[in-house]
């Protein structure tokens, strides 16, 4: 029953950002996909969400170091943006590249790295690289501050290769040592703290009296390589090509195991990956590039309902369903500490693996969360999205047998693909109260409509995107 335009566009758009009400997928359907992509590339042509009022409504904002609230005023974004690509590439990045809270505590460092993921994550992969290596957060981490010439610090060599770029496999031990030399003198500036509202911003400071100056021998190059040399080399290798094809093919088409297994457990699909690599190549690593011809692939097209929602994806993408948080509301800090108990706590992964996706997400605790969560939002009939859903369903001249109002409820929700035995269980309970009629019973129609959509909210389906 679902108009193939939209439920496409709906799958976009649930990939590339973080859903759309229904109205924005009738406007989008109208024009051509490719524009809609190229639209969704180029976020530098859409105004930026004004979320300075935040800070009207919530107070703590103005305490920089407030890390529930910075996490809130994030999925405030996610939810709001006119640039939904640039908040998922932020979110892309903050994943791979992942920094947290829990050893530095300076939320400072962590905004302006979040920034930096927001303005550069569509571009070149070398640059993305090049200020990842200089930025104070990232240093931190990875205790690049403590890698010095003739006491060299390996932690940020390593994972530059394994987790960031490579991958197990495509360097050796004696790389890592290089690079590690190659970084020496990387290190960063912190100013005394903003006392009583947190912390200055930690500036990179390139120490040339700290830098091992001598000849390096790095994935068959040799000189006096620097860290710029390194991400040079790096950017062009095979391995990283299809390393960086992967995570973004992880990210935006279908699960995969998680990284570390990557050297052993093959690509879920081998052709797909080759092609989001020739086109990595190809650009000179130009992300955007990648991206483009991965939305306008068949295999991103088809690949609708293979990922499990990441907890943020789930909240913001259930806000935007119904309406909600377009306006800053007294519940805004308590996204950032539902998603934290659903397993993603954003701006604190639990490792420099950042989170681990997929069926990972799921566990019995988080389960539970995860479907309390999305019932309860759609409890409320009163939310701009369920009232829409039930004017759309009012409106037919006619009542409606169990089997179509089903249907106008999974078109409406995703639309959304559900097995038989949800299929089953579903009109099951629609068949329990006979016909949909609200010209008769619009009382009762409506509380039916909510149900259902609550019973829809608490499907299997609905935790995949």
């Amino acid at each position: 029953m679902a108009n193939e335009k939209i439920t496409l566009m709906a799958h976009l758009y649930r990939r590339a950002g973080f859903g759309a009400t229904r109205d924005e997928l009738e406007r989008l359907a109208e024009r051509p996909y490719e524009d809609v992509v190229e639209d969704l590339l180029n976020p530098e042509g859409f105004p930026e969400v004004e979320d300075d009022i935040l800070r009207r409504y919530h107070g703590p904002l103005v305490n920089f170091d407030s890390l529930s609230w910075n996490g809130a005023k994030w999925i405030y974004r996610m939810i709001n943006t006119e640039r939904p690509l640039q908040e998922k590439m932020a979110l892309f990045w903050h994943h791979i590249f992942a920094c947290a809270y829990h050893k530095g505590e300076h939320t400072a460092t962590l905004l302006a790295q979040n920034e930096m993921f927001r303005r550069n994550g569509l571009s070149d992969f070398r640059t993305i690289l090049l200020d990842l290596s200089r930025d104070p957060c990232m240093i931190f981490w990875l205790d690049n501050n403590e890698n010095h010439n003739g006491d060299p610090n390996e932690n940020y060599g390593r994972e530059l290769m394994e987790l960031f770029s490579m991958g197990i496999g495509n360097y050796t031990e004696d790389d890592i040592k290089m690079a590690a030399r190659a970084f020496t003198g990387w290190t960063f500036r912190q100013p005394m703290p903003l006392y009583p509202y947190g912390h200055f911003q930690s500036h990179f400071v390139y120490r040339e009296d700290d830098h091992d100056h001598s000849v390096k021998t790095y994935l068959g190059h040799t000189g006096d390589l620097n860290g710029e040399d390194i991400i040079d080399i790096i950017v062009q290798q095979p391995a990283t090509a299809r390393f960086v094809s992967r995570l973004l093919y992880n990210f935006f088409v279908a699960d995969e195991v998680q990284v570390p297994a990557w050297n052993t457990v093959p690509p879920k699909d081998s052709d797909a990956i080759n092609t989001l690599s020739e086109a990595f190549i190809k650009s000179d690593g130009d992300i955007r590039a990648v991206l483009r011809t991965l939305f306008n692939s068949e295999f991103f097209k088809e690949a609708r309902f293979r990922r499990v929602k990441s907890p943020v994806e789930l909240i913001a993408g259930t806000a935007k369903i119904l309406g909600t948080h377009r306006f800053p509301h007294p519940d805004q800090f308590d996204l950032t500490g539902t998603a934290a108990t659903m397993g993603q706590w954003l701006m604190n992964p639990p490792t420099v693996e950042g989170w681990h996706t997929g069926k990972e997400w799921i566990d019995g605790g988080t389960l539970n969360e995860r479907v309390n969560y999305a019932v309860d939002e759609f409890s409320d009939a009163s939310k701009p999205g369920i009232q829409d859903m039930i004017e759309r369903i009012s409106a037919t001249d006619r009542a409606l047998t169990p089997t179509e109002f089903v249907e106008h409820c999974l078109d409406l929700v995703g639309p959304l693909d559900v097995d038989d035995d949800t299929s089953e269980a579903l009109n099951h309970y629609a068949e329990s109260g006979g016909p949909v009629d609200f010209g008769q019973d619009p009382e009762g129609s409506t509380t039916r409509t909510r149900r259902m959509l609550q019973f829809i909210a608490a499907s299997r389906e609905y935790q995949l995107a």
